[in-house]
């Protein structure tokens, strides 16, 4: 059976994910209590706005518990604010997040809404083939801790990472017709209880 993805349904492109990660063959369920987030192989933390995610995430009582599931091996995929979320923290702000990754990001580093674009991106991992990758209001990285590699750069910083079990995007991979880091994903959750030091 193949996996069951979970997408965080507080906020942000959730259909679009759920839409994207069928196509790449995978299922998907929206997650918006404890129960369907145990019942998930892995989990997506799509677009939105990060400080108004973080308090929804403590009021249903879902961070603590998405936390504990990542430290214990399940896959997490943050785009956009979603990697805002999973970041250690946020340049510039005393913001909450659930501190994942070891990473520091800057909010709307690329711009406001007006001034949004879709740029080919060097994404080796995915092929030689440039990703159509949409950046909306996107942060970027300006802090990378040992243990995350560095999968993508725009303009000088990195917009895409990995440490274990840990993804980020800056940009809206499911808002193109594009299911190559959909599924780079579900490669990840094929490893998922194997030894990712390497990884």
């Amino acid at each position: 059976m193949s996996a069951l993805v979970g997408v965080l349904a507080l906020q942000g492109d959730v259909q679009e994910h759920m839409t994207a990660l069928g196509r790449a063959g995978a299922r998907a369920l929206a997650v918006k209590t404890r129960g369907e987030l145990d019942r998930v192989d892995g989990l997506v933390i799509p677009g939105g706005e990060s400080t108004t995610v973080m308090k929804l995430l403590s009021r249903f009582g879902l961070d603590d518990a998405i936390v504990a599931r990542v430290r214990a091996g399940m896959p997490l995929w943050g785009t956009c604010m979603g990697m805002i979320v999973a970041a250690n923290d946020v340049a510039g702000l005393d913001q909450p997040t659930l501190r994942l990754i070891d990473i520091t990001v800057r909010r709307n580093a690329f711009g406001r809404q007006n001034e949004s674009a879709e740029v080919p991106l060097s994404i080796p991992v995915l092929g030689e083939q440039p990703f159509p990758a949409i950046f909306i209001r996107a942060p970027w990285i300006e802090r990378v801790g040992p243990g995350v590699e560095v999968l993508a750069t725009y303009e000088g910083h990195g917009v895409m990472v990995r440490a274990a079990n840990v993804l980020a995007t800056s940009f809206h991979p499911e808002l193109t017709g594009d299911s190559r880091v959909h599924r780079y994903f579900l490669e990840m959750l094929g490893a998922v209880g194997m030894d990712t030091s390497a990884a």
